[in-house]
Parts: structure tokens; sequence; C-alpha cells
């Protein structure tokens, strides 16, 4: 079973800054493709970043030039780098893995993120 921890998560004021962290129990080159999902109150969830196993990025246009997606290899850890926090920001954010063998998708219990002076 793949286990998908996120940490990181807080309380932080516009402007600020948070790096989010995703630990896998697997080795991070057996899945296709990871990312960070978010999901607001009343709102559905959406993609924030996803990073392929080729190194390629996706992100969101909410949040390009303020989040950096990257991962540790030698950890088996994704993270997610934030900056210039708003307060549309504010949302649980949750880890995600593909596997393109099982083609299944795998989500952490996710981390609380609040934007807020």
């Amino acid at each position: 079973q793949v286990q998908l921890v996120e940490s990181g998560g807080g309380l932080v004021q516009p402007g600020g800054s948070l790096r989010l962290s995703c630990a896998t129990s697997r080795i991070i080159f057996s899945f296709a493709a990871m990312g960070w999902y978010r999901q607001a109150p009343g709102k559905q969830r959406e993609m924030v970043a996803t990073l392929t196993s080729s190194g390629n990025t996706n992100y969101a246009d909410s949040v390009k030039g303020r989040f950096t997606i990257s991962r540790n290899n030698a950890k088996n850890t994704v993270h997610l780098q934030m900056s210039s926090l708003k307060p549309e920001d504010t949302a649980t954010y949750y880890c995600n893995a593909y596997s393109s063998t099982t083609h299944q998708n795998y989500w952490g219990q996710g981390t609380q993120v609040t934007v807020s002076s």
C-alpha cells in the first residue's frame, strides 16, 4: 500500500512563505508523476503543481511565479515551496502520486494552509 504523508502546513500572513513536504513509502521514480492539489471550502479540488518522473513541471496559472515544486530523490520526498502567499491560497493541500503501471492515483491525508493577517 502506498503511503503519502504531507507536512509543513500552517498559518501564515499574506506575503509570507511556506514549504510543504510529501514523503512517499515508495521510490519516487516508481511514479509517473507527483503533484500538489488543493481544496478550499465549498470548492472543487484543483491542481496546483505537478512534476513528472522526467522532470517536467506544470503549474496552475494562479500560482505561476510564486510556487515551485521539487523533489529530493534520496529522501523520496516532493516539496512545494510557496511564496508571496495570498488569502486565496487558503486551502487543504493534498499530495498526489500517479502510477502508470497500476493506473492508480494515490493521495495523502492533506495539510491545512491558512493565509490570514
